[in-house]
């Protein structure tokens, strides 16, 4: 009970405490003070219709949320989710009082999106933060796991912040002796995108890259190169143990192969 009770006090400072919370918290809510201002000087017949158009948005929304719930594999992404979707439907809601309205609540989300990022989880898990040079050391000398899948993430990117507890979390159900993970921050250390064939300026659409190394040679990438430049379906923990399969890693190495 108590550890619950912490868990849920550290949620909630984490609430207060981060911008990008705050603030999108506060522009909810302030809507609920306009609604409230409005109804006064609205007519019966438009208030009216404006609550029954509130009723289906929040049962269109409850429905929304309650799949992104089940299908989202980390709080990162089901956060990310919702305030999407809470966007779409109060700016949609706000056409029916004012298109001046919706302008101005348009103009302070993109503030938002601009000043404010999505804080990423900051749980390493079983793997390593490197830099370019202690990677290279680590993959030559040898005596160390003979599978190293790494992660080349920048906190500018907000697709890295999204996917950023499915590495952690991979590299605590796979990590063996024959398998490691890694971490290296290209926001720190931009010269080591070209060292592995990662887009210079940090391409968002290649952003977080995934490559498995054995002996320090590549056997294969997340996102691949791709040259007709297709969108890069969304990272969770299911698509990058498949791709890299992770599965297959761990019972050869359990049965000692």
């Amino acid at each position: 009970m108590e550890k619950k009770q912490s868990n849920g006090m550290e949620w909630l400072n984490q609430l207060v405490g981060e911008p990008y919370y705050l603030f999108h918290f506060l522009t909810f809510f302030s809507y609920f003070i306009v609604r409230s201002s409005a109804s006064a000087v609205l007519s019966p017949d438009i208030t009216q219709n404006l609550f029954y158009r509130e009723i289906q948005a929040i049962l269109a929304f409850s429905m929304i949320i309650t799949y992104k719930m089940l299908a989202e594999e980390t709080w990162e992404a089901f956060i990310a989710d919702t305030l999407l979707f809470g966007k779409i439907f109060l700016i949609v809601l706000t056409l029916f009082l004012d298109f001046h309205l919706t302008l101005w609540y348009m103009v302070v989300f993109s503030v938002i999106y601009v000043l404010t990022q999505l804080p990423p989880y900051e749980g390493l898990g079983s793997s390593n933060k490197f830099t370019p040079l202690q990677l290279e050391t680590t993959l030559t000398e040898g005596n160390t796991s003979r599978f190293w899948l790494v992660e080349f993430r920048a906190s500018f990117s907000p697709g890295c912040r999204r996917a950023s507890r499915c590495f952690a979390e991979l590299s605590i159900t796979y990590s063996t002796k024959n398998l490691s993970f890694g971490i290296v921050d290209l926001g720190l250390f931009p010269n080591a995108a070209e060292r592995f064939g990662i887009p210079p300026g940090g391409n968002m659409g290649q952003l977080p890259t995934y490559i498995l190394l054995e002996n320090a040679t590549e056997v294969t990438r997340f996102p691949e190169f791709d040259f007709e430049t297709k969108p890069t379906p969304p990272i969770t923990k299911k698509l990058l143990c498949r791709h890299f399969e992770l599965d297959r890693h761990l019972v050869q190495y359990v049965n000692g192969k």
